[in-house]
């Protein structure tokens, strides 16, 4: 009898881990990790790719919006891994207009063997009001290997739907999909990042 227990002990993990086919998860219902890159992640207006946003400022002035962002715009210029060409553009105080050009690397991959990286060129607008602030990124461009053999693109030309994306639209392409992925998540941290700072 003992004997039974310990085979029936011994089996039982076995039995617990055994799995119908109606606990099986169905094929293509995991997330695509890939989701938020695809169609219209990146907008195209009037044939340039910009991206845009509104973010709220409650109870703060134009003007106070104005210095919150113009701060943070210029604090940029000088952040590691910018060029010297970071500058900022315009300020008008009168129209509460703030603009900024800014070069930076984007890095694909940096491993002990392979630094894989791009220089991302764009331009910020900031146009403030009372309470809140309309954010512009656009005037992409990207110069890849430049130390090796320089190739420049613009956003509109390598990023868009047509160009970053699969031809059923559901993956990022080959090879401009990582630029595609990496302007999207800078993007999102820089409007991420502004909506903190006006909360």
């Amino acid at each position: 009898m003992k004997k039974l227990f310990l085979t029936l002990m011994m089996c039982l993990p076995m039995a617990l881990m055994a799995q119908n086919t109606w606990e099986m998860p169905e094929q293509g219902t995991a997330a695509n990790p890939d989701q938020k890159y695809l169609a219209g992640a990146v907008p195209v207006v009037d044939g340039k790719v910009v991206f845009q946003t509104t973010i709220d400022a409650p109870g703060k002035s134009a003007e106070q919006v104005a210095d919150i962002l113009r701060n943070y715009l210029t604090k940029m210029t000088k952040e590691p891994g910018q060029f010297e060409q970071s500058r900022i553009l315009m300020d008008d105080s009168v129209n509460h207009e703030i603009v900024g050009t800014y070069q930076e690397w984007l890095v694909f991959k940096s491993t002990a063997l392979v630094l894989d990286r791009t220089r991302l060129m764009y331009n910020l607008i900031a146009k403030c009001y009372n309470g809140k602030a309309d954010i512009t990124m656009t005037r992409i461009y990207y110069l890849y290997e430049e130390e090796r053999d320089p190739q420049t693109f613009k956003a509109e030309e390598w990023i868009t739907d047509e160009e970053g994306l699969n031809k059923k639209k559901n993956k990022l392409s080959r090879v401009s999909g990582k630029f595609r992925r990496k302007t999207i998540d800078r993007k999102d941290y820089l409007f991420n990042k502004f909506a903190q700072l006006l909360k």
